[in-house]
């Protein structure tokens, strides 16, 4: 676990997304879970020790709809508070989760024996902000969609810190199914603009990110954008996109054991977004 603030954490030992902690007078914020019920578990007992200098209340934030950050929320045992996006793909979900026949290229996918999970649903939701008022210093969130539907990020405006999930991915490509590359590209362009100069900007995958990383995210958004605008320009097939893996992986620095993964998580999630936004946009439009 590392201190990025006075009371403020970050921890990435554990498979699934970075983790965040607040500790405040009223009690203990936890940004995501992971997604194995026993590191959730694990990451409880490794705050026990915060948890002392804290008020006695929890509150869990889910920061968007993905697996890999909501799957583990039954075991942090709290209150969870979520976009109403989230919640309400939350309502659409069956109560507990299965593992059999998911290939998207997630965290999750990758550790074994997971079992069948019960899901814990957002409790308190938003539709464009929210404050908490723990403390002297407030803790607000806010909805910026493009990396998903339901994605928030967590501002504390005196630290000048922001958690901004998967809105910023260190050398790992995006999971595309539930996102919307134009909104993307503008929530980026809010990251690096003049309100944000100063903050410690908190990737949901890879911890601190300098303004150089958030701009090598937003040229990486452009150039899927423009790939996907060229194929239906032709109107290919959503097969087509299989040819936009390799290109889309080379720029990126991670292990040779990622790869695998990695090229699935592009495969699955350039197929559904080219699908969503191109064929199933198209044919609504003639209806």
């Amino acid at each position: 676990m590392q201190a990025i603030a006075d009371n403020v954490y970050i921890e990435d030992q554990y498979p699934g997304v970075t983790l965040g902690a607040i500790c405040l007078p009223r009690g203990l914020v936890y940004i995501d879970a992971p997604p194995s019920p026993e590191d959730g578990r694990s990451w409880r007992a490794e705050l026990l020790d915060l948890s002392l200098s804290c008020g006695h209340e929890r509150l869990l934030v889910n920061l968007d709809t993905a697996t890999d950050r909501t799957l583990g929320g039954r075991a942090m045992d709290c209150i969870v508070l979520a976009h109403e996006k989230t919640a309400q793909l939350f309502g659409s979900r069956s109560s507990i989760f299965k593992t059999q026949g998911r290939e998207t290229g997630a965290e999750w996918e990758t550790i074994p024996a997971l079992g069948s999970i019960r899901w814990a649903p957002p409790e308190i939701s938003f539709s464009q902000q929210i404050t908490l008022h723990w403390g002297r210093s407030p803790v607000v969130f806010e909805h910026h969609p493009g990396s998903d539907d339901g994605a928030i990020w967590v501002v504390l405006p005196d630290e000048k810190i922001v958690f901004v999930g998967d809105t910023v991915m260190k050398n790992q490509p995006p999971f595309l199914s539930n996102a919307d590359l134009p909104l993307w590209i503008e929530t980026l362009k809010i990251l690096l603009s003049d309100k944000y100069r100063g903050y410690t900007i908190v990737s949901g995958r890879g911890g601190k990110c300098a303004t150089s990383t958030i701009r090598k995210q937003l040229d990486y958004i452009k150039q899927i954008h423009k790939k996907l605008e060229r194929l239906a320009s032709r109107k290919a097939s959503p097969e087509a996109t299989e040819r936009l893996i390799q290109p889309l992986l080379s720029p990126l620095r991670f292990l040779a054991s990622n790869r695998e993964r990695y090229a699935q998580r592009l495969r699955y999630g350039l197929r559904a977004y080219y699908i969503r936004h191109y064929q199933l946009a198209n044919a609504e439009d003639k209806a």
